[in-house]
């Protein structure tokens, strides 16, 4: 059996000095945290808008393909391009057969609504109002600044 270590009485726990300068170590860890956590959501927002835009762009790529190859009906001032980026979840039929472009429209991280900026082969290319013809290219509605300093709205 083992038998409890007499207290001495200076050796009762830690002081309050200890811990408060326990406290503030803490303090300033926790501080030096938030901004590395800050950075890292912001990153993985930008890495979601890239994907985003970039899956959007693709299927627009996709639908002018198949209307430059006779599978699509598209007006003639629309130069092959999608009416709007609902078509390209609805699909359109090609020989018979509903062809999807898009599974849905994404949310965009930034401003956490659906809603895209979008351009037409009319439109000036540094325009932010659409002219409604076709859907050429779409970007990001935020006026938020990356961390690599360009604007999101003109990736």
């Amino acid at each position: 059996m083992r038998r409890a270590l007499p207290i001495r009485k200076g050796e009762r726990g830690l002081t309050l000095v200890e811990l408060i300068v326990a406290a503030a170590i803490l303090a300033i860890l926790a501080s030096a945290a938030i901004p590395i956590t800050r950075f890292q959501i912001k990153r993985e927002k930008e890495r979601e808008l890239r994907y985003d835009l970039w899956t959007m762009r693709d299927a627009i790529d996709k639908y002018k393909d198949a209307a430059d190859k006779g599978a699509i009906q598209t007006k003639v001032d629309s130069q092959n391009y999608p009416p709007d980026l609902d078509t390209l979840v609805k699909g359109v039929d090609i020989q018979g057969k509903k062809v999807k472009f898009l599974r849905r429209i994404p949310v965009d991280p930034m401003t956490g609504n659906a809603e895209w900026g979008m351009r037409s082969m009319q439109d000036d290319p540094k325009s932010d109002s659409f002219g409604g013809q076709s859907v050429f290219d779409v970007y990001s509605k935020s006026q938020g600044t990356a961390l690599d300093g360009t604007k999101y709205s003109d990736w």
